[in-house]
């Protein structure tokens, strides 16, 4: 059975633009079967999907002179006299496959829909060859609501504005907000039908991450090394980055510790999170925090705390809401986190009314007058206080 993502809704309608539909994100995120669904959705039958990884296809598109392209796919059955749909598939594996994207985009009616899954290489070759041609959507593993539909469990949106906590939702809800906090989002992961194969797929997921995404964009030979890299950044999710310590953990220089974790940033492994500030005050620390993309990775890559975990889940499901930042002075006043500048968010593992309160007096102190404290246990009925499985955007 296959299940739609909430991104499909805004591809499909993409289709009908001239731009040029672009997915990208992390690998197994599902752009593939994403694509291959839009492929049935075209009513046209003058469509075709190329897959990159076949080398027949990568060749094709190292033809020098493009118009032959056309006479090859003509012989398979399009017409580029009329409207033409190519379905192109990882196609960060042909660095050079933009000049005859551009060329048939400029000379022909042609709608491309392609998927990478280098952020890095696809954002930067797009913005230098592409410039106006092209909409970029970003695909990251299921957030809990997509998880659910997943394990055909029912279960609306959430309004942060209007969330109430339910008991029996809870009670109904928990044990699979559980399963997401173990073992993250990642498609097939999700319909794994036991933990031992669940695991295995998260260890190839970050096994092909490294040998295939990252050796083909940087001149980085030693695997073992960048696997203790991202060790070690797992081990400090939800923390202010210090690349300093992180470059003497790791054994290596400063400015090569500040590039990888540009390129995994990049390439969605993970994300930083910027500092919350109203006011050029000094006292604000100005580091940024860090958190993956996906907690099944996470747990994967290192044996963190519940609390960590549990806030590295939120971040990814808050995601879904808006731009999020956090506040931290040097004197140790922090909020987890600041969604659009308008609502202050800390994660506890069970909250109460006394950490309410003390959310509420530090957002107020910085002008955010709403406060949302989000427990994985919620023994206490307050507007404020959210079950951390009702953050579905």
């Amino acid at each position: 059975m296959l299940f739609t993502r909430k991104i499909y809704s805004q591809l499909i309608k993409h289709l009908d633009q001239k731009q040029i539909t672009v997915l990208t994100g992390i690998r197994r995120s599902g752009k593939t079967t994403i694509l291959k669904q839009l492929l049935k959705s075209i009513v046209l039958n003058n469509k075709i999907y190329l897959d990159f990884e076949r080398l027949d296809v990568r060749e094709l598109f190292t033809e020098k002179n493009y118009d032959n392209i056309v006479q090859v796919l003509e012989r398979r059955g399009l017409n580029f006299k009329k409207k033409t749909y190519l379905l192109l598939d990882e196609i960060q594996l042909l660095p050079s496959v933009i000049s005859p994207i551009k060329y048939l985009y400029d000379h022909y009616d042609v709608k491309f829909v392609l998927t990478g899954s280098s952020s890095y290489y696809l954002k930067n070759l797009f913005s230098e060859s592409l410039a106006g041609r092209k909409k970029i959507f970003e695909l990251y593993p299921l957030d809990f609501g997509e998880y659910l539909l997943f394990n055909n469990v029912t279960a609306k949106p959430v309004d942060l504005a209007k969330t109430k906590h339910l008991v029996a939702e809870y009670e109904r809800l928990k044990q699979h907000y559980l399963q997401y906090l173990s073992f993250g989002g990642f498609p097939e992961v999700v319909l794994a039908v036991d933990i031992e194969q669940k695991n295995d797929l998260l260890a190839d997921i970050i096994s092909s991450y490294i040998s295939v995404d990252i050796k083909s964009l940087a001149d980085f030979r030693d695997e073992q090394n960048i696997y203790k890299l991202i060790k070690l950044l797992a081990q400090r999710v939800g923390t202010r980055m210090d690349y300093s310590k992180l470059a003497r953990s790791a054994g290596v220089s400063l400015p090569t510790v500040v590039s990888y974790v540009e390129l995994f940033v990049k390439t969605y492994l993970v994300s930083l999170v910027p500092v919350y500030t109203s006011s050029p005050d000094k006292e604000i620390v100005k580091a940024k925090k860090l958190y993956f993309v996906d907690n099944g990775l996470l747990n994967t890559l290192a044996d963190v705390s519940s609390g960590a975990e549990l806030e590295n889940a939120v971040y990814n499901q808050l995601r879904g809401y808006g731009n999020l930042s956090y506040y931290a002075r040097r004197s140790g006043v922090e909020i987890d986190f600041i969604l659009n500048d308008t609502i202050a968010l800390e994660v506890k593992q069970t909250p109460t009314l006394f950490g309410l309160k003390k959310l509420q007096r530090r957002a107020l102190s910085i002008g955010i007058t709403k406060s949302l404290l989000v427990g994985k246990e919620v023994a206490v009925l307050n507007k404020d206080i959210v079950w951390a499985g009702d953050l579905r955007p």
